[in-house]
């Protein structure tokens, strides 16, 4: 498995772009900005778009998703869950300046325990709301693309419309769960291992812990 990141717009989100070792067909995790060095990314790569994949449907992160389905095709993918949260984005953005055509409806929705398939590359969806409703990990070749659920030494806000710290808490339970050589790849900041954050992250291993924006 190949995996491309490029940080985007002002808040820093890691957009990652996942494909097989011999194939062209990849995911796009987390679009959130500079549509451009995105496409171009691609294009060098010689990489084509499947699917675009929101782990959650906050502004920072789905921002370029419009203009990269209008030039690849590739359909948006959410939990059924992230529905309201990507309307409120959308309508947020429309007050901005953006257009209506930025913000395409999902082509696909998925659930717990469901699975992203592209040539070789097979991902299973796991529902960790609690920085959003509908806030998903992928997990898939003993990588984890958590989103803003989980970052090396800390975890995701849960006090915008949606959040939940109970739920984040469940969700965290459910993920700490996976072998501890699992790579993760959070939303913002530096890549890191489940094993590293059950003996680092406050949250995870118990006490005061700090909330990333």
């Amino acid at each position: 498995m190949r995996i491309e990141n490029i940080v985007v717009g002002q808040l820093d989100v890691n957009c990652y772009i996942v494909a097989g070792e011999s194939s062209p067909d990849a995911i796009v995790i987390d679009p959130g900005d500079e549509f451009e060095r995105i496409a171009g990314l691609l294009d060098d790569k010689g990489l084509r778009p499947g699917y675009i994949v929101f782990t959650h449907a906050h502004y920072d992160h789905v921002c370029a998703a419009g203009e990269l389905k209008s030039r690849y095709g590739a359909p948006i993918v959410m939990h059924e869950e992230e529905r309201d949260t990507y309307r409120m984005t959308k309508e947020l953005c429309m007050s901005w300046g953006f257009g209506e055509e930025d913000f395409p409806p999902a082509g696909m929705v998925v659930k717990d325990g469901g699975e992203i398939v592209l040539g070789d590359l097979v991902f299973r969806v796991i529902h960790t709301p609690g920085h959003t409703p509908g806030s998903i990990c992928l997990y898939g070749e003993k990588a984890l693309f958590t989103g803003d659920t989980l970052f090396k030494g800390s975890v995701g806000r849960t006090d915008l419309p949606g959040g939940s710290t109970d739920m984040l808490m469940a969700s965290l339970r459910k993920i700490s769960s996976l072998p501890p050589e699992t790579r993760v790849f959070s939303g913002h900041g530096e890549e890191t291992t489940i094993g590293e954050e059950l003996k680092n992250n406050p949250f995870l291993g118990g006490g005061r812990f700090r909330m990333m924006p």
